[in-house]
């Protein structure tokens, strides 16, 4: 008797594992130094088998940042749903968001030296983490909203590769330069 459910679950768990050593090579080599062969290797399994669950380097990058970002956003959202104040609450929310990446030696080495760039274009493609943000600034089917997400996603990005002097800095320009646009701006894009 065939049990498709269990050849799911041991796909999952694979995919996992793979992605549990990527994280490791990454924090040890960087992420544009990591290839394929050094995380297979990590992982215990052949390139062949890394390629099944993997199409290319690209795709795993993509895969691990995208479960990573999950991650962070449950847990902000768990540690922060008593905030009901949408300016307290975005302020909070980005900073959580800055310091839970930078407490991780792991998800730190995204946004360093060349790794900066690559993760910037991995962000502003991703319509995953544009989505999640979209959802938490309002309706995500909303073109002004979707917009809005992506810019914040950058502004995060770019405090991440280039922080501010410290976390009352960050919260200032966060306050002043981000809050007004995200908050106070047209909940649709203008016409065309």
């Amino acid at each position: 008797m065939s049990r498709p459910w269990l050849q799911e679950e041991r796909n999952g768990l694979a995919a996992e594992r793979i992605l549990d050593a990527a994280g490791e090579v990454f924090a040890e080599r960087g992420v544009g130094a990591t290839e394929m062969s050094h995380i297979a290797k990590a992982a215990g399994c052949s390139r062949a088998t890394l390629y099944r669950y993997f199409e290319n380097r690209h795709a795993l990058q993509v895969a691990y940042m995208h479960r990573h970002t999950h991650r962070v956003v449950a847990d902000i959202g768990r540690r922060l749903r008593h905030l009901t104040d949408p300016r307290e609450r975005l302020a909070e929310t980005v900073q959580a968001a800055l310091a839970a990446v930078r407490q991780s030696p792991v998800l730190a080495s995204w946004f360093t030296g060349a790794d900066g760039a690559r993760t910037a274009e991995l962000v502003d493609a991703s319509a995953v983490l544009q989505g999640l943000c979209a959802a938490f600034l309002g309706d995500p089917d909303d073109t002004g909203t979707r917009e809005r997400a992506r810019w914040l996603l950058r502004v995060i990005v770019s405090l991440l590769a280039h922080p501010g002097h410290d976390a009352a800095d960050e919260r200032m320009m966060i306050e002043r330069f981000v809050l007004p646009v995200l908050l106070d701006a047209p909940t649709s894009a203008p016409p065309a």
